[in-house]
């Protein structure tokens, strides 16, 4: 533009110089043209046929782009340092020396000068003055253009400065990201271990209250062999028969043994030993104390190809009790296995 042109060889600057930047910037105003002049100040100047537009410059993206007070202090520098044409005839037929704008009261010494203000801050009102605004010696043009030289350099340092901190602060929270999201893995983890330990703990618990019961059972079978061959001896010896174990008072239940009294059908699960009448390794499961009788039978099926689910038999030696098929359709809780049981499977 023609305006920012003048006002740019007003500062000081070469002629050259001002066409090389304002082609490179694509006449996108006197800041970016500014910028690239003092960027390439210490280079040759290029035939301007061989020029071709740039997006911008390193340091700054237009006008726009500042902070208000950093814009004030380039209008400041700008109109401490241009020595343009005046404003044109004055109000009265007085001859007007500049530009005032009427919203903050700033005098500006050429129209470029204006538009360069209201691009800036938005203020669109602007009257005629006759304020006068001494021109600046080339001396004091060439002093200004070196405080705006350094105002700019101050700039560019503290955006570089802000950009380290706000880049550090980012960093920061990527850290502390990454801290709580290890330590939420650690707590699950730590939650997954006490879990299994736990749950090792019941199962160990369970273990040893039905290796209790089959030693229960066993030292029953051991009695009631021994108590029937006593019987025996004494029919072919015709003596007096021995007291039956069964005609003593009742001994309590092992604690292992399912109950069918409250505490027992307190249960949720319960834990069975299957030992098959053949022989053989005994099979260990549990079910909700909820599941009917025919999901062991079925569980067995599964173990040993031998068992048929339809004609398996089931039955429990102490207390001895043989369960029936219409048992199959009731709850372990409803025939008293709950906690834990022995059965005896007969294919």
């Amino acid at each position: 533009m023609a305006g920012d042109k003048e006002t740019l060889i007003g500062m000081g600057f070469d002629p050259a110089r001002v066409e090389w930047a304002l082609k490179s910037t694509g006449n996108r105003g006197l800041q970016p043209a500014m910028d690239h002049i003092l960027e390439n100040e210490g280079k040759p100047v290029p035939s301007l046929d061989s020029v071709t537009q740039t997006s911008g410059t390193s340091g700054s993206s237009g006008p726009g782009s500042m902070d208000v007070d950093e814009d004030e202090e380039d209008l400041e520098a700008l109109r401490s340092q241009i020595d343009g044409a005046g404003a044109g005839p004055g109000p009265a037929g007085q001859e007007a020396k500049s530009l005032k704008c009427s919203q903050c009261g700033k005098t500006f010494r050429n129209t470029a000068l204006a538009n360069f203000h209201a691009g800036k801050s938005g203020h669109d009102q602007f009257e005629e003055s006759t304020e006068e605004m001494k021109p600046l010696t080339e001396e004091e043009k060439k002093e200004r253009l070196a405080e705006l030289k350094e105002k700019m350099a101050e700039k560019r340092a503290r955006k570089a400065v802000e950009e380290a901190a706000e880049q550090k602060a980012n960093e920061a929270i990527k850290r502390k990201a990454g801290k709580d999201l290890n330590k939420i893995k650690e707590e699950l983890q730590t939650k997954e271990v006490i879990k299994e330990a736990e749950q090792k703990r019941r199962d160990k618990i369970e273990d040893a209250k039905a290796r209790a019961a089959v030693k229960a059972q066993i030292e029953a079978d051991k009695r009631e062999r021994a108590e029937k061959a006593a019987r025996e001896k004494a029919l072919r010896e015709g003596k007096a028969l021995p007291e039956s174990s069964s005609a003593a008072p009742a001994r309590p239940a092992p604690s292992t043994s399912a109950p069918s009294g409250v505490s027992g059908r307190d249960f949720k699960d319960t834990r069975l030993q299957v030992r098959m009448s053949t022989g053989g390794q005994p099979y260990t499961t549990t079910l909700p104390s909820d599941a009917p009788l025919r999901e062991v039978a079925e569980f067995i099926a599964a173990q040993n190809l031998s068992v048929n689910v339809d004609t398996v038999t089931l039955a429990q030696h102490f207390p001895r009790k043989t369960f029936a098929p219409s048992d199959f359709s009731k709850s372990l809780r409803d025939l008293g296995l709950t906690p834990s049981a022995v059965l005896i499977a007969t294919p």
